[in-house]
């Protein structure tokens, strides 16, 4: 073998041992619940990325990212411990369900059988009702290069009909936060799970995020009514403050005065993604000038809320004290349509025993010059 031959062998086995290495999974007790529960938070850690998962909510507790520099930051928002997430009311990082964003005035029909929800927003549920799934611990386990958070919602539970069992498995890979959800259930229901991160890819959560570049490849939108509820149409983007087709900041166009703007005090609305297909495609992409942080969202959903951090303000104090003024954080919930059940146009969230719900959403973060 020559000695070029051999370099080259060696380069192979390198960059092989670094496509196959893994993410690092650490645990630790982080408190108890103030009904006594034991709380556990999981590290994932790849050379790029650092990820705390806790099992109060299933939630994002922190993700580190380097800026263009290489420094690490905390991009989402979130409080320092425990207490602060049980008595908080934004959804900081959790998955919420059973049935993530609004059901109007809480109620569904299955095969002709009525369903109640409790009432938590304007007269409407959002995300699973009063005790969703944000507030209740979960078993976890390690996997490979994660954890699977998993929950047994029993059947009644928030007046959702069956016993539901959610897994949602959370993986780093190089750049990548990976999330898969799963769900069974026994009886016919409904289900729309996602993740309720707040985004600030500055790094602090000092900043308004109103700077952000955003694309979203969205040629429709969901309007609402006055509560937030969807009226049934998928209305076009084009010429409004919601084409984000192109590239442009978050806050360019928030202040126009569009009444879709006004009823929710900025962006909280639901995109129907041009993605086709039951594989994964671009939901979002996000740059923030400052720190060169880049975001990519990839997901097998048909929808995106983007929410702008609106109702933020200024009395929620977070991490290192930072006090989270409007705006300083931004969501991309990855998901079906809200209020689906009650809107025969938009795609199905019904699930029946033996069916398996599954998607599957990315974060890939990156840097910019």
């Amino acid at each position: 073998m020559t000695l070029k031959r051999a370099v080259t062998g060696v380069a192979v086995v390198v960059s092989l041992m670094s496509s196959l290495a893994k993410a690092g999974v650490t645990k630790e007790e982080w408190g108890k619940t103030a009904a006594g529960t034991p709380v556990q938070i999981y590290t994932l850690s790849d050379n790029d990325l650092k990820v705390r998962i806790a099992t109060y909510g299933a939630r994002v507790v922190s993700i580190e990212a380097p800026d263009r520099k290489g420094k690490m930051g905390d991009v989402v928002l979130g409080y320092d411990n425990l207490g602060q997430y049980e008595s908080d009311t934004t959804y900081f990082g959790s998955i919420v369900g059973r049935y993530g964003n609004r059901i109007a005035k809480g109620t569904f029909s299955i095969d002709g059988t009525a369903y109640h929800v409790p009432l938590n927003n304007n007269g409407n549920a959002l995300h699973g009702g009063p005790a969703g799934f944000s507030g209740k611990v979960w078993a976890a386990k390690e996997v490979p290069d994660g954890v699977e958070m998993t929950l047994v919602s029993p059947d009644g539970d928030m007046g959702f009909p069956g016993t539901l069992t959610a897994r949602v498995q959370y993986t780093v890979e190089g750049k990548s936060l990976k999330i898969n959800y799963l769900a069974t259930t026994t009886k016919p229901t409904v289900v729309n799970l996602t993740n309720h991160s707040y985004f600030n890819l500055a790094g602090d959560g000092k900043r308004a995020i109103l700077a952000h570049v955003l694309m979203m490849p969205a040629d429709f939108y969901t309007p609402v009514d006055a509560t937030q509820i969807p009226t049934g149409e998928l209305a076009p983007v084009e010429g409004t403050p919601f084409d984000f087709r192109q590239p442009i900041a978050i806050g360019a166009r928030i202040n126009d005065g569009n009444e879709q703007l006004k009823i929710g005090g900025g962006y909280d609305h639901n995109w129907a993604l041009n993605g086709k297909g039951d594989g994964l495609h671009v939901a979002a992409k996000v740059y923030e000038a400052s720190s060169g942080r880049t975001l990519t969202v990839t997901t097998t959903q048909p929808g995106v809320q983007f929410y702008s951090g609106n109702f933020l303000d200024g009395t929620k104090t977070g991490k290192g004290g930072v006090t989270y003024q409007k705006y300083a954080g931004f969501c991309l919930e990855t998901q079906h349509f809200p209020d689906a059940p009650n809107q025969p146009k938009f795609a199905s969230t019904l699930l029946k025993p033996g069916e398996t719900m599954q998607s599957e959403t990315v974060f890939t973060f990156g840097v910019q010059p």
